[in-house]
């Protein structure tokens, strides 16, 4: 009995260890196959000695030949279009609005009656200021003659000193009084033309705010007119970026859709200590008053042109991570190659940007983001061969024999 049980443990083990070593050797095998499926470092695989470089498959769209063409480069700005004249016509002199001619949107000559005032106190008062000067210049013709023959008595001794000194003071006092007549005359007249409200400028009526039958007061507001045949944008650039402009560079602006021009009119000689920045003032010739007060609108300042640049979307340009450096990547033989650049101009309305350096006309360059890239991967670009010429269609190639 003894015997018996003994004989059946050791069986058990036996099978026990049997079974532990075929899941050991399973799992094993496994593991060996997740390896070389996955490529791990060892001689022959991927990225291990003996290995092949990574490899990238690219859209025609991914890639761009560098070639030759104008670029401009400039400073953006943007900002709303105002009037460069706007004038608030205010009453001079209050009274009683006999007649408003004008409404907003209207435009007027300069000189132009925009409104009247009852003018009935001051051509009252204008004429009574005419009578007293005549009155003055009457006493002071009377005041002369006195003085005239009482200097001929007493030369002949028949009037005493006295009475010339009397004489001529007489004259200057009429002077005085001819004077003040004069004076009142013209501040007369000068009220009289102030009941006539006219345009001091060629323009168009932006606010009309009397109406006829109303009475104003003095200095209350009663148009606003702007002359907008040229209108005025005043742009804030950083300092660093306002080097190199200069009054009369052209400027190119869009505003709603339509492209136009103007030219750098003004540059701030001062920065802004809070924002340091400095404003650019920019004209813009308004013909048929096309553009409206207000518009907003975004352009930029053309430093200069360079009309036969060797340039590549700035969407190309990339930076090492240790030094900043730029660089791109090139297609080189089929293969992913960095390319280190020395930049130059920057238009940066169309994206794009010179190349001094590091590249050549024809070159083709990676655009944009595609994914990790490195130095010696193979590429392949769909619809062009390793070499990045087109791909021959299928339907085209002979059937060699054997095939």
């Amino acid at each position: 009995m003894r015997f018996g049980y003994t004989h059946v443990l050791r069986a058990a083990v036996v099978v026990a260890l049997a079974i532990t070593t075929a899941c050991s050797a399973e799992a094993d095998g496994s593991a060996g196959g997740a390896r070389a499926q996955g490529g791990g470092p060892g001689k022959g695989g991927p990225g291990g000695p003996g290995g092949r470089a990574g490899s990238v498959t690219l859209s025609a769209s991914d890639v761009m030949a560098v070639q030759r063409g104008p670029l401009s480069e400039g400073v953006a700005v943007t900002g709303s279009l105002l009037p460069l004249e706007r004038a608030d016509i205010r009453a001079r002199l209050e009274g009683d609005l006999v007649g408003v001619y004008v409404r907003e949107g209207q435009p007027v000559r300069a000189g132009e009656v925009l409104a009247r005032f009852d003018p009935s106190d001051q051509v009252g008062e204008a004429r009574s200021g005419e009578a007293d000067l005549a009155s003055a210049r009457t006493d002071l013709a009377t005041a002369e003659w006195n003085r005239d023959q009482t200097r001929e008595l007493f030369k002949q001794g028949a009037v005493p000193e006295r009475d010339l000194k009397s004489a001529e003071q007489a004259v200057v006092a009429a002077e005085a009084r001819v004077a003040a007549a004069q004076a009142r005359v013209q501040s007369a007249s000068r009220l009289a033309r102030d009941t006539r409200v006219v345009a001091p400028f060629t323009g168009v009526i932006e606010k009309r705010e009397a109406d006829a039958g109303e009475h104003v007061t003095r200095s209350q507001s009663l148009f606003t007119i702007v002359r907008n045949e040229m209108l005025e944008l005043a742009a804030q650039l950083p300092a660093r970026k306002a080097d190199g402009i200069v009054p009369g560079q052209p400027v190119v602006f869009n505003a709603g859709g339509t492209p136009f021009e103007g030219k750098v009119a003004r540059v701030s000689p001062t920065i802004d200590p809070v924002t340091r920045s400095i404003t650019v003032y920019v004209h813009v010739p308004n013909p048929g008053g096309v553009l409206k007060g207000g518009t907003f609108a975004t352009g930029r300042v053309v430093r200069r042109t360079l009309p036969n640049a060797l340039a590549i979307p700035t969407a190309a340009v990339r930076q090492a991570p240790n030094t900043g450096h730029p660089f791109v990547y090139k297609i080189d033989g089929g293969a992913i190659a960095e390319a280190p650049l020395v930049l130059g101009a920057v238009d940066e309305a169309r994206e794009m940007v010179e190349v001094r350096d590091g590249l050549k006309e024809g070159d083709r360059v990676v655009v944009g983001n595609v994914g990790l890239l490195g130095d010696g991967m193979r590429v392949q670009i769909l619809g062009t061969d390793e070499r990045g010429a087109a791909a021959a269609p299928a339907a085209g190639r002979r059937r060699r024999p054997g095939d």
